[in-house]
């Protein structure tokens, strides 16, 4: 405890420096989407006839597979929102502890 309230300044700002850090470092890692290559197009293009094909095969299984696509949708947008509201808690977090490091106290206290 006494190691704490000796460097107590230290380790805010390194705390409050961390998390900064780790919440850009989260931001530019998920949120930036990547560009695809003419292959990987292509492909998508291949998959999505492929699907289109035997989905006209069997009407039973496309209704349950349309179902289910926009539960996984509303799934990918709320998980989308929370990483971004993650995102933005530790990167408030990160300043309030780097701001209150830098705050001047009464040592008579």
């Amino acid at each position: 405890m006494n190691l704490f309230l000796k460097n107590k300044i230290v380790i805010f700002r390194v705390i409050g420096v961390l998390f900064l850090l780790f919440g850009t470092l989260i931001h530019f890692w998920k949120v930036p989407e990547a560009t695809l290559s003419q292959n990987e197009r292509a492909a998508m293009n291949l998959a999505r006839m492929e699907a289109s094909l035997s989905a006209s095969n069997s009407s039973l299984r496309s209704e349950s597979k349309k179902s289910t696509s926009v539960y996984m949708k509303d799934l990918k947008k709320t998980q989308k929102k929370q990483l971004e509201y993650l995102t933005i808690l530790v990167m408030f977090i990160g300043a309030i502890s780097l701001g209150y490091s830098f705050i001047k106290r009464e040592e008579g206290i």
